[in-house]
């Protein structure tokens, strides 16, 4: 037998074995399965080494073990006991009580009532928000951003965590390896471990040949958390960024929306917080985590959730279809990435045939021309159902919010995408009520002001080779 031959079989033999991995593996679309079956029978060799460095979702099996191992040892939310009978408590209303038993069989965090909330009016004015109550905290701060850069925004964060330290204050920061690369290979990163600032980083790259062995490199820790002192947490879709995002200027400003809140929910994430840190960092955060849910004021009804590839699947996916199939009257939706599973598109189409008033606003200009195309390939159904497509001009629309009847909130990392469904760590808080979804609403009306609406017309005069461009990157997205 020569070399040839044995190569040739050699092949074979490898793509029988990985197909047969395909269809074994549990928690796989059969779109996706039959979309990697084709992936590597087609493309000889760069068909294997893809599904070997992207086919499956693995972070590693040491991480798995750890995270699994810290999310065990976790005490239970709420530290004293039954949450029915904390003071506090409040049962949502029974038309949106699926909603919250979802989130909670997630996250395992009920509905915490008493809480306090207030939509920031932009980027800016949500930093310097972080940066005044800091600036006040008296025991601990925790940050965890995907983005983090060495920019204006970013140094007013260094330099506020740097101040805190040095009265006390135990600070903890934590940024994503890939997303904050540029932070964390700067000065500023060693000047606050100098200061007396806690760092670490989620999801390390590592060795770039080795990275591989030990799981996917795009696995990404997406979240953006703040905790300080177990009572005030921030929650939304803004990196700790300038909205000019320098390393991204042609599409800035980016646009985002964060909300304040100050009650229970804040120790909902940091329980989040927390996971996260035991994870990559040899310290033992329980104690934070037994401080009792003190006697609250009425107030807004949240919950925390969060998801990740440890996580059950399809558990985002859950989360924004519920929310689709309870709107009654309206559905407002506003997301940067859309690439959704087909149950995912399924619900949106069915709630606009329902004869809700459904709109979803993406950005005119997307960083990503992929994600763009595989966005608009997905239009002309939509538009078919009755949804209302609109395009945001003035910016990024990076903004992660969906409204419910004027009544409910989800807000948060997650976009609506497979890579937040199967690969990012996510947290979104979901809440109800009218007041502060008003104001929420009020922001997605101000982008509709800015944007433009996308007809079936506009959709039907896109020439032959946009339409292929578009419906091709959808196709590979079961694949990517």
């Amino acid at each position: 037998m020569d070399v040839t031959t044995m190569l040739v079989e050699t092949h074979i033999l490898i793509e029988i074995l990985l197909i047969l991995r395909v269809i074994l593996r549990p928690h796989r679309e059969p779109t996706s399965r039959l979309a990697w079956i084709v992936v590597i029978v087609t493309v000889p060799v760069v068909g294997i080494l893809a599904y070997l460095l992207f086919g499956e979702v693995n972070i590693g099996r040491r991480r798995i073990a750890r995270m699994r191992e810290v999310i065990e040892n976790l005490p239970p939310f709420p530290a004293n006991g039954d949450v029915k009978e904390l003071p506090g408590f409040v049962e949502v209303p029974d038309r949106y009580d699926h909603l919250f038993r979802i989130g909670q069989s997630i996250s395992g965090f009920s509905a915490a009532d008493g809480n306090a909330a207030t939509l920031l009016p932009d980027s800016n004015a949500t930093i310097d928000a972080m940066v005044a109550d800091i600036d006040a905290a008296q025991d601990h701060v925790h940050l965890l951003f995907y983005i983090w850069l060495a920019d204006n925004n970013g140094c007013k964060i260094v330099e506020a965590l740097k101040r805190a330290a040095a009265r006390g204050v135990t600070c903890r920061a934590m940024a994503d390896g890939l997303g904050s690369r540029l932070m964390i290979k700067s000065p500023y990163w060693s000047e606050m471990t100098e200061a007396g600032v806690h760092v670490a980083v989620a999801l390390p790259i590592g060795n770039l040949l080795l990275r591989p062995f030990v799981g996917r490199i795009d696995l990404r820790n997406h979240r953006k958390i703040v905790v300080i002192d177990g009572d005030i947490t921030y929650c939304g879709s803004q990196n700790c960024a300038d909205p000019e995002f320098r390393v991204k200027p042609k599409y800035a400003p980016w646009v985002d929306a964060v909300i304040r809140f100050q009650g229970p929910v804040a120790l909902q994430n940091q329980f989040l917080f927390a996971s996260d840190w035991m994870t990559y960092v040899n310290e033992d955060l329980t104690n934070l985590l037994r401080t009792p849910v003190p006697p609250q004021k009425s107030g807004i009804p949240a919950q925390v959730i969060g998801t990740g590839p440890t996580v059950r699947y399809s558990a985002m996916p859950e989360v924004f279809e519920s929310l689709m199939h309870t709107a009654r009257r309206e559905l407002i939706i506003t997301t940067p990435y859309y690439v959704p599973n087909e149950s995912m598109q399924d619900a949106l189409c069915a709630t606009a045939y329902r004869g809700i008033d459904t709109t979803i606003i993406f950005p005119a200009r997307n960083d990503s021309r992929v994600v763009a195309a595989a966005s608009r390939s997905y239009y002309a159904e939509l538009l078919a159902a009755g949804v209302k497509i609109f395009e945001y001009t003035e910016g990024l629309l990076h903004t992660k919010s969906l409204t419910l009847d004027g009544e409910v909130t989800l807000i948060g990392s997650a976009n609506i995408d497979r890579r937040s469904f199967d690969l990012n760590y996510e947290n979104n808080i979901l809440f109800y009520d009218p007041t502060l979804t008003a104001a929420v609403r009020e922001r997605q009306q101000e982008y509709l002001a800015h944007s433009l609406e996308v007809t079936s017309e506009d959709v039907a005069n896109w020439s032959m080779t946009h339409r292929l461009w578009n419906n091709t990157v959808a196709m590979l997205g079961p694949v990517l």
